[in-house]
This record gives structure tokens, sequence and C-alpha cells, in this order.
């Protein structure tokens, strides 16, 4: 039986029994008491817990041997809407939660006491007797946005795989899937109204082999696209797992597969758009949209469809690595900023994002972008000829700490998701036999050290932190197997940081976490992650350069591999 000390993520407070207990059984008798409004969490439960154990948990209605779920707002008003409490005796399980999500992360919680066999999707012993421990933990976590980017656009995961990592997400009480859907290298959400999105823009003939750097290519096309029925799916799957889906269309630049697919959309009278097809490799792409009306209301368009798919208050527009060598050269792109009385491209470019600011305010939703939305508007937030951001815009900060600090302090919400410390894309320890190995060296101890609040905010200030997100850059990742590589374990650490009351960086006990890694990581075999093992990769997980060489595969890329 499981100890109450192994959770990841590490529980605010635990009590165990006062005396020696064998713990609560779990039998083919043990009922679920679904209280109004974990009905679902309920549903849930039955599916996955009762799939590992191959037990029916009925519905009951007081008595001993039951599961009771119940929303109290008690747990509400001291632990928060996603706090729970959990109580075990020899007789019953308590579940209260501060709303239906506190109760889902206590069954997640209840969960991981069960043991690793849990995870499965059936039972391996039906004779198996099941029990978890007695005593109480009480919960809450320590930010509201607990997040993982997946990229989709560099290389393509099927619907199955991403319905997948929502499980993962929610196994781990992370809460928010930010889908990276459209880039250079394709576009994967249908727009019915602009069907040359998906039906050019979503393929790409080849594609790059390992770093950009590398002189190997995949000659094979790659690419694919989720239909609209796909993601309502994706999106009531997570929204069951109480995961919200923030859904990322890049503006004005990384956009090279929708300009492929609609060359009127490309700088026109600069270069010959019609030329241009889906990106085929890696790095930072000159071609950016062209800054017309015709532009702006295409992409109106296609945020209408993609306002109808999530009801995520948060639409990301991207806005990052735009270079403005296209904009000035364009006679086109010099008039709008004549007209416009602005003072030069990267007031363009805030002009830009800051149309969709207030086209997603007005219909109820907030624009959140990479932190170069901040860059050409005004530090203060007034003033600008573009005007200033809506209060509700957020910031994901990716670039090290500032430009959230910079948001914050002009009071705009922040998600910190820094390069330097929680891009899961960085290779995890230096020796070459990491495959595909980039970026900086970022280790399971690194990530488990991540600060997510600057220490320069004021407390005032810090409210502004959402929370944190680990990001995921599929360039180099070009399967579920180097995807799982690349997250796992690391993501579990990321988690801990994300839900957990931790004390400072240097504070943080990383031996104990190893040691409670000790039982995730048999959690982690249930679910068939192909993590990466604490001793370093397995030989088929090894991916050196074929022929030995420098080619970017079997070396180390020192620096930052491109964002987004």
């Amino acid at each position: 039986m499981m100890d109450l000390m192994d959770l990841i993520p590490d529980p605010r407070h635990t009590w165990p029994a006062p005396r020696a207990a064998d713990g609560f059984p779990i039998d083919g008798d043990t009922a679920i008491e679904a209280g109004p409004g974990t009905e679902g969490v309920a549903r849930w439960f039955r599916a996955a817990i009762g799939g590992a154990t191959g037990l029916p948990f009925p519905e009951a209605a007081g008595g001993d041997n039951r599961i009771a779920l119940s929303i109290s707002p008690d747990v509400a008003r001291e632990l928060g809407g996603e706090g729970y409490r959990l109580t075990v005796d020899d007789h019953t399980v308590q579940v209260d939660g501060g709303s239906a999500a506190g109760v889902f992360w206590a069954a997640q919680t209840f969960r991981q006491m069960l043991g690793p066999d849990a995870y499965r999707v059936a039972p391996i012993d039906p004779g198996r007797a099941w029990s978890v421990p007695t005593g109480v933990i009480e919960d809450a976590p320590r930010f509201g946005w607990r997040g993982m980017m997946l990229d989709v656009a560099r290389h393509f995961m099927p619907k199955d795989g991403v319905l997948r990592y929502l499980d993962l997400l929610a196994a781990h009480k992370l809460n928010v899937l930010h889908f990276h859907l459209t880039d250079d290298q394709g576009w994967r959400v249908e727009i019915k109204s602009r069907p040359g999105l998906t039906g050019i823009g979503a393929w790409r003939p080849r594609t790059k082999w390992g770093h950009r750097a590398s002189d190997l290519w995949d000659e094979k096309p790659h690419g694919g696209y989720y239909t609209q029925d796909d993601i309502r799916e994706i999106v009531a799957y997570a929204a069951e797992r109480h995961i919200t889906v923030v859904p990322e269309i890049e503006i004005p630049g990384h956009s090279q597969a929708a300009i492929a697919a609609y060359p009127e959309l490309g700088n026109r009278d600069v270069i010959d758009t019609s030329s241009l097809t889906v990106w085929d490799t890696w790095g930072v792409n000159e071609n950016l949209l062209a800054p017309t009306d015709n532009t702006l209301r295409f992409y109106e368009e296609v945020f209408e469809e993609v306002l109808g798919l999530f009801p995520s208050p948060f639409i990301h527009i991207g806005g990052d690595e735009c270079p403005k060598g296209q904009w000035k050269e364009s006679a086109v792109a010099q008039a709008r900023i004549q007209e416009l009385g602005l003072s030069g491209e990267d007031e363009l470019q805030y002009w830009f994002v800051r149309h969709f600011d207030r086209w997603l305010a007005a219909r109820g939703r907030r624009l959140i972008g990479w932190d170069e939305i901040l860059e050409g508007g005004p530090a203060d937030g007034t003033g600008s000829r573009a005007g200033a951001l809506e209060p509700g815009a957020a910031v994901s900060s990716w670039r090290g700490y500032a430009g959230g600090i910079a948001a914050a302090r002009a009071g705009h919400d922040v998600v910190m998701c820094p390069e330097q410390q929680v891009y899961l894309d960085h290779r995890q320890a230096a020796g070459p036999g990491e495959p595909m190995p980039i970026g900086y060296v970022r280790t399971l101890e690194d990530v488990y050290r991540f600060e997510p609040v600057p220490p320069e905010l004021t407390e005032a200030e810090a409210a502004h932190v959402l929370g944190a997100q680990a990001n995921v850059w599929t360039e180099v990742m070009q399967d579920r197997s180097r995807v799982d590589y690349q997250v796992f374990p690391r993501l579990a650490a990321f988690a801990e940081v994300a839900w957990s009351a931790l004390p400072a960086p240097a504070e943080r006990d990383f031996a104990d976490f190893e040691q409670r890694m000790a039982e995730h990581y048999r959690r982690l075999d249930a679910l068939g992650v192909e993590y990466r093992p604490p001793g370093g990769p397995l030989p088929w997980q090894r991916r050196p350069a074929p022929d030995g060489n420098d080619a970017g595969l079997g070396r180390p890329i020192e620096g930052p591999p491109p964002n987004v």
C-alpha cells in the first residue's frame, strides 16, 4: 500500500491515521455517492479507476464502504475552488472539494494512493485486493494557470495523441493546454470559410531532420489537421478533466503556411507570395502578414470560427519573432504607417495586435500573446497612437522574466514560461547521447527549482502572475516517443512547482522529490510513457548523427532554438 508521502505534486498538508490501520479496502461493493455537481467526476472515476480495477463502483446513498463526493462551501472558502479535503478512514472515503474541479483533483490524488496499477486501462489481476491508506489530505494549488503548451504545427500530433496528453496533464493536476495550432510549417485547424488553410497549409513536402543547422532531410510529406468536430471532441474531453484549451493562431509572423494557401495575405509588393510553400525548415521566417484591411478581415473570419470552437476566455495570437524587413520595403506597409501616424514598423505590429485585442474584448474574450506584443506600445500603457492594450490582455513571458515583469508592472496578467527554465525541447543532459540535442541543458532538478514569481515584483504586481507553463516545441520531436522523452519526467517536476507551496528554489528538497519520483516512474510505466530514465537515454532512445559527423544531431547545439 502506498505511503501518503509518495504523492506528486506534494500536497499542502497530510495527516496519517492516528493508529496503524490496514487502510480502506476497495472491493466490488464499494459504491460512489455523487453529490450535486460531482456527477462528471463520478463518471470519470468509474471509467478510469473502474477500468483499472475491474470494479463497478455502483451508486450509493449513505452507509459504509462508500466514496462520497461533495462540493463544500467551507472548502471553497478555506482552500479555493480547486482545493479539496480527502478523508479516508476504515469505512468511508469523504471527498470535499471547493468545486467540481477540486473534487476531480482529489480523485487524481486517490488514484495515486491506489498504486501504479490504477493507471492501467484494464485489470492485470482480477482477483486483487485493493486498498488506500487512511488519513487526511488537505490540498490546493498555488497557481490558477498550470499549463503545458503543445506545438502541433511543427510536427502534427494525431487526435488520439492529444487526448492522451490531456489525460497526462490531468494526472499531474495541470489545467491548461495551450494549443499551438498554426505556424510557418503547418496550419492544423479546419476553418470552413477558408478551406485552403488546411487544403494547402496543412501539408509540407519535406521536413528538416533535427536542428536547423542539420544538413539532413526527411523527404516524406508531412502534415495533418483537426476537423472542427475533432476540436469539439478535444475541448469536451478536456472540460471533463477540468482543463481549459487555449488555442493559438499566430499573427502577424510565423504565418507562411497561411500565406502559401492565400498569397494575398503576404507582402506581394516585396516578394512573389504565390511562389511560397509551407515552410520545411526551422528558424525565424521573414514572411509576415501584410497590414491590410483584407488581412484583418480574413483573420477576423478565422477568429470567428475559432471562438465558436473554443470557449476559453483567453485566445492566444502569438505575436512573437516578427522581423520587419518586408514591412520596411513594402510601399503598402509604409503607406499604412503614414495613414495611421505611427512611429514605424514596431508600432505597426503593436497596432496589428491592438486591433485583435479590441476585437476579442468586444466579444467577451481576452487576448494573450508572447511578450513581444508589448513592443511598439507605450511603456505605461497610455499615449500610443495605436492605443493601449485592453486591461484584460495578458502576456506569455518566454524571453526570460523581463517581459513578464514589464507586463505585471503595466497592470497586465502574466503566464511565466521562460525558455531558460521550462522549454522542454531543450536537452536534459550535456552528453552527446541525447536525441537531437539542442538548447540549454535543463535537468529535472533545474525544472524543479524554477520559480514563476520574480522577486523584483511587489505583492500587488506579483498578483498579476496567473501561473506558469512548460512549453513543448516539436521541431525535433517527430513522433510520440520523442515528445514523451522530452516532456517526462520533467513535466512532473514542473507540475509540483505550479501546484505546491514550495519554498524558495535554493531551499527545495530535491532529494525528497527524487525519492517520490521512484514511485511516480512506475505510474508513468503503467501509462505507457516513454520518459527519459534517470540514468540517461536507453539505447533505442539515442539518436546521434548516422555518420557521426557534426550535422546538428550528434553534437549539442549551444544556445536556444527559435521560439515558435
